[in-house]
């Protein structure tokens, strides 16, 4: 929920940082510069992969959604990011082609959902496709995203694009450098084609802006895509990008996943860096999110690692992230926290659909058992609100003063700033001594359990004219957040969070189950997160019309 410029970086205009290296190559691809001959390559890739059939290439015309089989953008915008890039490194297709399709999937898709926003024109991606091709033409590679579409979250800076942060106030702005893990995604070969649309400055877990509008499910176009990381969600839902970038403080890359039966992963504080010294928002991280673990997991290895502009940012090896997922579940101690005991209120249908998923790994040889922090989660929710108004008002206290911003400023963000201004030195200490006791009832649990898991949501996703659900299960909510108030509890602990597929409701809304491991222990629980996945089954269905 939110997130964004306010809720994960205060950034109004752009990023702060330029373009790294490119990260270690992932082993599954050839080494070193060579490129191996066109003709070869490509027949024994469209041999092996099933996706695949005769004629990748679109045909010229008019309308590049006309001329596509299935999906509009043809086979490869249904192939995975690993599969698209291995497919792109070994020219078993071009990246014109590629790019083709994914505009073809854009032309189709997005009229519907709005997902994309600030769209490149077609002649200036499809000219940096060509020279994609060319490099590789050469022996040159950029990347395991090399020529690869990529829309970013509206709320980081691309060098060159627009970023809005979904309000009026910043919408002409054009970030003149990349934010520091958007450096990292260029340097690895991506091509920026828009971004992905998000809720005004982030705040709320419903993707609508004055500037934009609203971005709609994938699923039902007439329900929201949750957020902040909307549009990031239905954009991978939909095929009209391989993976995406989203950033989570109160659940935004973990909700729209659930919503949009995609994978979002919400790393430990601190694994992936910000643009710079922030010592009051400890509670957001920016973070991959895909159609699978493992596309999700090789874009954390691009978007990971200590930088020297964020001296927060964790000492670690991202290479960690490319390395096999695959693992055995079997022994694993699961722990569900539901609704905390009967604490949180939930629609009907949402508790049982969560629990009835992990039968899936229960057969693998799991155990789940009802777990309980033994903790006064009101007492958590109130620290949680000082915390985040704290934030609020520290970085959008300027507009508020000013009475010609704070006019065109959402009644939410309002609403934070305002609840910040009186706050003590007092208030801002306890809150934040309450959620080190948090912690450290999250860390007793995890010596009986190793993961824990409860819903991305406390509701299915709701009318996409609603801006938050007033009331869950016959509660009334006294916030434009209250009803996303299952997601705190990871957030406070700064640990890592991994949002899969739990199923579909009885109308066929889709709802995710988030599953939390220890600090520090990313890698485990993003292989554990994809063997749930496979088992479950759930990734494996697509939205209507697609």
């Amino acid at each position: 929920m939110s997130c964004g410029v306010a809720g994960d970086s205060p950034v109004l205009a752009e990023g702060l940082s330029r373009a790294h290296g490119a990260l270690p190559r992932e082993g599954a691809f050839p080494r070193g510069n060579e490129i191996q001959p066109e003709s070869a390559t490509r027949r024994r890739f469209l041999r092996g992969a099933a996706l695949l059939g005769a004629g990748v290439t679109l045909a010229r015309a008019p309308s590049l959604a006309a001329q596509a089989p299935a999906l509009p953008g043809g086979p490869i915008a249904g192939l995975d990011a690993l599969a698209l890039s291995e497919a792109i490194r070994s020219r078993a297709m071009s990246c014109t082609e590629v790019m083709k399709a994914y505009l073809a999937q854009i032309e189709t898709h997005n009229p519907r959902v709005n997902a994309i926003v600030s769209l490149r024109s077609a002649s200036e991606l499809l000219a940096e496709a060509k020279t994609c091709d060319a490099e590789l033409a050469r022996g040159q590679w950029r990347g395991w995203m090399h020529g690869m579409p990529y829309a970013a979250k509206d709320l980081v800076g691309v060098r060159g694009l627009r970023t809005s942060s979904g309000t009026p106030l910043t919408q002409g702005t054009v970030a003149t450098s990349d934010s520091v893990f958007i450096g990292r995604i260029r340097a690895a070969g991506a091509l920026f084609i828009g971004k992905t649309n998000v809720p005004e400055f982030g705040y709320g877990s419903q993707s609508y802006n004055p500037v934009f509008g609203v971005t709609r499910n994938a699923w039902d176009a007439t329900r929201t895509s949750g957020g902040s990381s909307g549009g990031a969600s239905v954009a991978l839902a939909l095929r009209m990008v391989p993976v995406a970038d989203g950033s989570d403080m109160m659940g935004s890359l973990r909700n729209p996943a659930g919503w949009n039966n995609v994978i979002g992963f919400r790393p430990t504080l601190g694994t992936v860096p910000g643009d710079g010294p922030d010592y009051i928002d400890l509670l957001s991280t920016a973070g991959p999110m895909a159609r699978n673990v493992p596309d999700a997991a090789r874009l954390l290895s691009t978007m990971a690692g200590q930088d020297p502009r964020d001296p927060l940012s964790l000492d670690i090896d991202p290479a960690r992230f490319a390395a096999p997922l695959e693992t055995a579940l079997r022994g694993l101690r699961i722990g569900w926290l539901g609704d905390y005991g009967g604490y949180l209120p939930m629609e009907e249908g949402v508790l049982p659909l969560c629990r009835k998923a992990l039968a899936s790994v229960e057969a693998l040889g799991c155990t789940v058992s009802d777990a309980s922090p033994g903790f006064d989660m009101s007492r958590l929710w109130q620290a949680w609100l000082v915390l985040r108004h704290w934030g609020a008002a520290a970085w959008a206290r300027p507009l508020y003063q000013n009475p010609k911003t704070r006019a065109q400023l959402k009644p939410e963000l309002v609403w934070e700033v305002e609840g910040g201004l009186g706050l003590t030195g007092e208030q801002v200490s306890e809150a934040m001594a309450t959620r080190a006791k948090w912690y450290a009832a999250i860390s007793a649990l995890f010596e009986r359990f190793d993961v824990l898991a409860l819903p991305t949501a406390q509701v299915f996703p709701f009318d996409a004219a609603t801006h938050w659900p007033q009331e869950v299960a016959g509660r009334a909510m006294d916030s434009y957040h209250r009803w996303m108030e299952v997601v705190i509890g990871g957030t406070m602990s700064g640990c890592p969070i991994v949002a899969v597929p739990a199923g579909f409701s009885v109308t066929g809304s889709p709802m995710g189950l988030q599953l939390i491991g220890p600090i520090r222990r990313d890698i485990e629980l993003l292989r554990a997160g994809h063997v749930f996945s496979r088992a479950a089954g759930f990734l494996e269905r697509t939205p209507p019309g697609l």
